[in-house]
């Protein structure tokens, strides 16, 4: 019977990342740079519009996360404290088992506390008014003054805290690159890794991208029906 285990190339690549989670990545990117780019220079139309997109990027995600290829879906990287402090231990001392497959036991929470963040940024802004040029939300006219000026508060806080976050996460590309000489940016890029050390094959096989394509057009519309909303 032939030995499953086979001796590995360490040049060959492996796909951990479907195109759907690396368009999800840099359109977020982007779109979080446009909404402060926007705000900061009282183009608020474009605001709301950029938005409402990572609103519906986000509702993508979510679904994505459930159904989505393994390395997307939020039970495979969602792992329990044994395990973020068994990884937090591997990248203070080194040693064996610090790789895995797609997200690492800490940097799958890191994600579900990015996107946690954006959904309040999002969801906050649905009813928030601007404070120069009463520019608001599509849900802020139909909302009691005090409640919009809630959200409104509440919207401008949890920026702070998402930035504060941003700069945690590419902190952490920075230091997993020094230390441990893994380079988390570029399979964002690619969608591929190198083998990992004294593993079997591994890779995903990702899923239809018409069923990514048709999901991602359903999200970003019923995220831009709530301009119906504004009146």
């Amino acid at each position: 019977m032939p030995n499953e285990q086979k001796i590995l190339d360490k040049s060959r690549t492996i796909l951990i990342w479907d195109g759907a989670v690396r368009l999800f990545h840099w359109s977020i990117v982007l779109l979080v740079l446009a909404c402060w780019i926007s705000a900061e220079n009282g183009m608020m139309d474009l605001h709301i519009l950029c938005g409402l997109a990572v609103l519906g990027l986000l509702i993508f995600r979510i679904i994505w996360g459930f159904i989505g290829s393994p390395t997307a879906r939020f039970a495979q990287f969602l792992r329990g404290p044994r395990a973020v402090i068994g990884h937090l231990r591997w990248l203070i001392r080194g040693g064996q088992h610090g790789q895995s497959l797609g997200h690492n036991p800490l940097g799958g929470w890191a994600v579900m506390a990015l996107l946690g963040l954006m959904g309040v940024q999002a969801l906050t802004g649905l009813g928030s008014y601007d404070m120069i040029f009463s520019v608001g939300g599509p849900l802020a006219p139909h909302l009691p003054e005090e409640w919009s000026d809630r959200l409104t508060a509440w919207h401008h806080q949890n920026f702070d805290l998402l930035m504060a976050m941003i700069g945690v996460h590419v902190a952490a590309i920075i230091v997993y690159r020094l230390l441990r000489r893994q380079d988390l940016l570029t399979p964002m890029l690619t969608g591929r890794k190198k083998q990992i050390d004294n593993a079997p094959e591994l890779g995903i096989r990702p899923p239809s991208p018409w069923l990514a394509a048709g999901l991602l057009a359903v999200s970003l519309a019923a995220s831009y029906s709530l301009l119906a909303l504004a009146g």
